[in-house]
């Protein structure tokens, strides 16, 4: 697929009309971690305080049908920096399989608009030496974890800028697995909080660059838990405003952290106020995939889903329906809300479409920037996912249909979403006509993958 044809005007000019390096807009792409639909204030969390996210949806656009490229880390991550669904994106799974020089992400694609890129947190794509590390993918600058169960940690004994080891104070035990330690584990003296030095860093790439187009990928670490702390998994240096409250203590953890994040996305809000360049910024915030429950989380105690059914892992919307917002003053109506349907396969012609590139060849995506300017959208015909943990899964929504494929049984569940949001009605013996032309995609929307092949119904 290509990117959305018809022009938009973004500068008072057509789209097509060749751009100065003046005119292209930043584009800060803010991914939280583990951020369940439900969340944020602004689309019904009653408890957890996330003001400046709030303040950024009434003067932006809340995205109400927008979707992660999967229910977990690296495959979401994949899909967001190459346009392919998990289909074709050739990380399908939490596995340490790097992107190929012949992967193309869009920051290798705003480079060649004539941007400087960024990546400030969690990667997730490639080890140390592969042919996957973000200076190798586009990327000017990189700052924080390459590993994400080191990412797990939020007191890491190192993090790395481009390709070398930064020293920290922490002190980690890594506990063993298999006869290797790991690169999860829990520090004893917790001197220096990595998410702090990791928005400071994103700060930082912000004023250094602010005279020239930038793109910066802010991939946060909140709230995903310390898996390897047991319940002491959520980790942050204090309560704050939560800290007198009769909650479990890692509920005040999970709301401390998504209430710090909110902070420092104020901050950094403020700071193009500052340096003048606010209103040339496209800044997109999301999750990469719905609400866990570990570290001690319980995603039900705050209602981190929503309406939604499901959590990380799951094919439901819980799991892969993620709360999305995008602000660009004088160019995105203030306080408006899109129900477009749109994932993360669409930031790449998105982020072309806005940069004057052309996006890559053989991409999936189709670029949500008419539906954020209020131009003329092109819909997609389906959207594909597919699921490798603890049994392989696939799903399709097609229009308001969800369709629900569990490979090993051969169960498939139906669900009309404009009349069941939260996907208790299973319809698929009602709906076999639909069901039929969804299975179609099933076959049709992948291609075959080494790493995460599908296997027979029943094996």
């Amino acid at each position: 697929m290509t990117a959305a044809a018809g022009a938009v005007d973004l500068c008072g000019c057509a789209s097509s009309r060749a751009r100065t390096a003046g005119s292209k807009p930043n584009i800060i792409f803010i991914m939280a971690d583990d951020l369940g639909y439900g969340d944020l204030g602004c689309f019904g969390q009653e408890r957890i305080k996330t003001p400046h996210l709030d303040r950024m949806a009434a003067e932006g656009m809340r995205l109400t049908q927008h979707y992660a490229g999967s229910t977990v880390c690296a495959p979401s991550r994949s899909v967001l920096m190459t346009g392919q669904h998990t289909g074709h994106t050739i990380v399908r799974g939490n596995a340490l399989v790097p992107l190929r020089p012949e992967d193309v992400t869009v920051a290798e694609r705003l480079k060649e608009a004539g941007y400087v890129t960024g990546l400030c947190g969690k990667w997730g794509l490639g080890e140390p030496g592969t042919t996957g590390i973000p200076n190798r993918k586009g990327f000017d600058y990189f700052y924080g974890y390459l590993n994400q169960v080191h990412a797990h940690n939020y007191y890491p004994e190192f993090l790395w800028r481009n390709e070398e080891k930064v020293a920290l104070p922490n002190v980690v035990d890594h506990p063993m697995r298999g006869g290797v330690a790991s690169m999860g584990g829990v520090s004893s003296n917790k001197a220096v909080y990595s998410h702090d030095l990791i928005a400071d860093e994103a700060m930082k790439f912000i004023e250094r660059n602010r005279e020239r187009p930038f793109f910066l990928y802010f991939a946060l670490t909140i709230p995903h838990a310390n898996n390897e702390a047991g319940k002491a998994g959520m980790e942050v240096p204090d309560y704050g405003i939560y800290a007198e409250m009769d909650w479990p203590d890692p509920q005040k953890g999970h709301a401390a952290m998504i209430t710090r994040m909110d902070g420092d996305i104020g901050r950094m809000f403020a700071l193009l106020k500052k340096l003048g360049i606010d209103e040339r910024t496209l800044v997109i915030f999301t999750s990469d995939n719905g609400p866990h429950r570990e570290g001690g989380n319980d995603p039900n105690f705050n209602r981190s889903s929503g309406p939604l059914r499901g959590i990380k892992r799951d094919l439901y919307e819980g799991g892969i329906r993620v709360p999305t917002i995008a602000r660009w003053p004088g160019r995105i109506a203030a306080g408006s809300k899109s129900n477009h349907v749109s994932a993360f396969w669409d930031f790449m012609p998105t982020a072309c479409e806005a940069a004057g590139v052309k996006p890559p060849a053989g991409i999936d995506g189709i670029s949500y920037l008419p539906a954020l300017v209020g131009g003329k959208q092109r819909q997609h015909e389906f959207l594909y996912w597919e699921f490798h943990e603890g049994g392989s899964k696939q799903a399709v929504r097609m229009g308001p249909w969800k369709l629900i494929r569990f490979v090993r049984t051969g169960k498939v569940e139906l669900y009309n979403l404009d009349y069941d949001l939260g996907e208790k009605a299973d319809i698929a013996d009602k709906q076999p006509q639909i069901v039929q032309t969804m299975m179609e995609y099933l076959k049709t929307a992948r291609t075959p993958s080494e790493h995460w092949p599908l296997p027979e119904a029943g094996a």
